[in-house]
Parts: C-alpha cells; structure tokens; sequence
C-alpha cells in the first residue's frame, strides 16, 4: 500500500532564542547566527525534498524554508503559528519569576493561558487539526511528500499526539535547523491516526543511515537544552 512522507523541520535560531525569551507570536527574523547557521547544516547535509511545501507565516520559518529551499512557493498554514504567550511575549523566565500569573500558568498543565495569550489545549487542538488536514489532503491528491518548516512547540506538538513510538513533548525536542521525518501508512491513519517517526534531520548526505543523531547544534552563544526548555518552544 502507498505510504505518504512528512519532513517537520524547526526554524533556525533568533534573538528570541539567545536571549531566553518567550516568542510566540511576535514575528521576529532569524539572527545572523541563525543563518549562517543553517546555511552550515544545508552545505553539510541534506534535507529531503518533496512535492508540496508549507510553512508558519512567521518570518523566522519562511526564512528557513527559503535557505533551504530557494525558488520553492510554500503555502503558509496559520494554524501553524507557535503558541501566543500574551503577555509573556518577548520576557524570560527571569523575569517573570514573580508573577502569579506566571506561577499559575505554569502549574495549570496546558488547561489556563498567559494573560491575553492561548493555553497549551488550545494551542495544541489547532495545531493538531492543521496536520489532520495535511495528512487527509495528502492522501485523496495521492501527493507522496511534503515539507513543514515550523517552531518546536508545534513539532513537538504534533509527534506527542500522532507519533510512533509514543513519547511525551519533551522527548521530541530538536536543536534549531534539525526535525523529524514521518511515515503516514494509510491503514494506521484511518484507524488510530498514527504516524511512524522513522528518521531524524537533516540527513547525512553520503550514507542511507535512518537510525543516525542528527548534529547538534554547534554555536556556543546558543542556551543549553534545559535553559531552552523554560523558554521559548519556538
């Protein structure tokens, strides 16, 4: 039976990241670390083509997207905005250390929002109902492939609800520039929506190694992983 790919790749880094911010909705541009940075990994390994392209609507993804894919259109999915922090946009954990709104939040699992912001189900229900659609859509066109230059959070939105093996949010982290490949067998979908997450990007570019690390990301200037991890989902 015809199985259908989806190649989920994160924006490369911006100010938001270095600085340990919260950046939802505020549409800010890639850095020139960031560029550099993925022009880097473009020229030492490969990311998979496709038949179809989308994107955020956000710079920082278009932005990406036209790194490593120049010339190509994309079609710009909204619902695949990072999650809006409201009032939390553009500040650091530092920073709002002592808020009870932010105490609260952080507590409520997903189920309150930041003040004028979006909650986790929120965010997550929209960003889950956007890839259904891709998935569908790619299945009745028939088209094989596609690409989705996105943020963290809604890549590791997406892999928590849908992907195999199963695993929690935070085990689907990636550096800026890496992703997620998926496998969409249409028995499984139709039956549980499921998706197998079968490799990690970018590739190597002279070996066929699905099972290989992706490289982490190489900046000094760049939060380690747990610093991230309270910050920004991006």
């Amino acid at each position: 039976m015809k199985t259908y790919q989806i190649h989920l790749i994160r924006h490369g880094v911006t100010d938001g990241n270095i600085n340990g911010q919260y950046i939802g909705s505020t549409d800010i541009p890639l850095n020139d670390t960031g560029k550099e940075h993925i022009r880097l990994l473009d020229e030492s390994f490969l990311y998979p083509g496709a038949a179809a392209y989308f994107t955020s609507p956000m710079k920082r993804c278009r932005q990406t997207l036209e790194i490593i894919y120049p010339g190509v259109k994309p079609i710009e999915i909204d619902e695949f905005r990072e999650c809006d922090f409201g009032e939390f946009e553009g500040l650091t954990a530092e920073q709002l250390s002592g808020s009870r709104d932010f105490a609260e939040w952080l507590a409520s699992d997903g189920h309150s929002a930041p003040p004028g912001g979006e909650s986790g189900i929120e965010f997550g229900t929209r960003v889950c109902d956007a890839f259904q659609k891709i998935v569908d859509a790619l299945m009745k066109t028939g088209i094989p492939s596609a690409v989705i230059v996105t943020h963290g959070g809604v890549i590791m939105t997406i892999l928590a609800h849908f992907g195999l093996p199963e695993a929690v949010m935070s085990d689907w982290q990636m550096d800026p520039g890496c992703g997620y490949s998926v496998r969409i067998h249409p028995q499984l979908w139709t039956s549980a929506r499921k998706v197998e997450v079968y490799q990690t990007l970018p590739l190597p570019k002279e070996e066929d190694d699905d099972s290989y690390d992706a490289p982490e990301f190489f900046f000094t200037d760049v939060p380690e992983r747990e610093e991230r991890e309270e910050s920004s989902g991006e």
